[in-house]
């Protein structure tokens, strides 16, 4: 009890104070004109930098130009060979990137790393000793619903006939240190746009193809942050809360930016994505698994407290954040075995079942126990044997997730012949 009151004490402060959530100081706080234009704040008195700064008003608004489009690869069918074939997204960093160096070294799969930028896709799996054949990277942006699909055609072309095995939306953005929101191509709050729409579309697009292979699986990766049942998600402002997605209903376009049609918050918008998440893997299953035999996914990995996605956090925090989840809440995992774990959903044969919302070590629905090695130990860190987590009654709300799907394929503009062929289950 003294060690659970202390870890709500120390987390109720790291999500209150200012400090936690402020960039770092070397960080130039700007005002955004655009998607990729900014101009110095007041603060700046260099002529020379603030010339330089303006000088961006010439840049595109657009993440993805026409000119990003990548020239499909052909005849991947032979080097694929009889190995399953992979899709992972945001496979060039963090969770995606060791994920795919994980299923790259079983020698059962041929790894599609789906990354924004492919010469560092390119470079991070030579680092990583991704044994070569085993792999190729393809461009994709999800910001843009357009890549979304220039991907798919780009991915059709390389594979061929031959179906897709198993698609892993795993990239995500998160960004709670920003005032204002930043927009996706086509006019959506990034987080959402990126961690959800993106996702979406994407997987939606794939259900056909993927019906064709063998114990296909699709997973999306969830978080215990829109999970209200467990400790940090429960217990950590803001909570997640998708309310009555009057944002949706709206078109949750620019400059609407939240799912409930609330101003913005940016921890908050990363939470409600997740929400998403893992309503879109129940919907999967409920409307396609028995007619498809897809196993439709979603996994906590754990608290990877080192991930690019804390980035924006102050250098102190980034220090701090490892250690408390390491010995106070035994929450932390290390990048090399999350990347491990989200391998196994999909690799291993106990993991065929669908609906399921994977976890490990006690899935984070309580603080870690204490252990003689000094990690506390039950609180979805590292070790542990993986099971069947329980998601929260909010993410279960089959009500919510159903307006969630027909509200979201109206916002991604998704025609009768994008959405899935195969029979829809009741």
């Amino acid at each position: 009890m003294v060690r659970f009151v202390s870890f709500v004490a120390a987390a109720a402060y790291l999500a209150a104070s200012t400090e936690a959530f402020a960039p770092a100081p070397s960080q130039v706080r700007t005002q955004r004109l655009s998607n990729n234009v900014q101009i110095a704040p007041s603060h700046i008195s260099s002529p020379t930098l603030l010339a330089d700064m303006l000088t961006q008003t010439e840049l595109p608004e657009k993440i993805y130009l026409p000119e990003d489009k990548e020239s499909a690869k052909v005849l991947g069918g032979i080097k694929i060979g009889s190995r399953k074939l992979t899709v992972i997204t945001g496979a060039s960093s963090g969770l995606g990137l060791n994920c795919a160096v994980a299923l790259s070294k079983t020698g059962r799969h041929f790894v599609v790393m789906a990354v924004r930028d492919v010469e560092k896709g390119k470079r991070v799996a030579q680092e990583m000793g991704m044994p070569e054949n085993s792999y190729v990277v393809m461009k994709l942006e999800l910001g843009s619903l357009q890549s979304v699909r220039d991907f798919i055609f780009n991915l059709k072309a390389f594979k061929s006939a031959r179906p897709l095995d198993n698609l892993i939306c795993n990239a995500a953005v998160y960004k709670p240190t920003d005032p204002e929101p930043a927009w996706t191509d086509d006019g959506f709050e990034q987080s959402m746009g990126i961690n959800h729409f993106g996702h979406f579309l994407l997987a939606n697009l794939l259900v056909d193809d993927m019906a064709k292979a063998k114990d296909a699986r699709m997973c999306i990766v969830g978080s215990i942050t829109g999970n209200t049942n467990t400790v940090g998600g429960g217990l950590v402002y803001p909570q997640a809360d998708l309310g009555n997605l009057s944002g949706f209903v709206e078109g949750a376009k620019k400059p609407i930016a939240m799912a409930d049609g609330k101003p913005f918050f940016g921890a908050k918008a990363y939470k409600d994505a997740k929400v998403c998440n893992m309503m879109t893997v129940s919907e999967l299953h409920r409307r396609y698994h028995d007619s498809t035999g897809i196993s439709f996914s979603s996994m906590y990995p754990g608290c990877i407290a080192e991930t690019a996605l804390f980035r924006e956090k102050r250098p102190w925090f980034r220090k701090a954040f490892p250690w408390f989840m390491k010995y106070i809440t035994g929450g932390y995992v290390g990048e090399v075995e999350a990347g491990e774990r989200l391998a196994q959903v999909v690799d291993d044969p106990s993991c065929s079942k669908s609906d399921v919302y994977w976890s490990w070590n006690g899935g984070a629905q309580q603080v870690g126990r204490w252990s003689e090695d000094g990690k506390p130990k039950g609180a979805g860190g590292s070790g542990g044997e993986i099971f069947e987590n329980t998601q929260s009654d909010a993410v279960k709300d089959r009500d919510t997730a159903i307006k969630m799907w027909d509200l979201s394929v109206k916002a991604c503009g998704m025609s009768e012949k994008d959405l899935p062929k195969a029979p829809v289950s009741q």
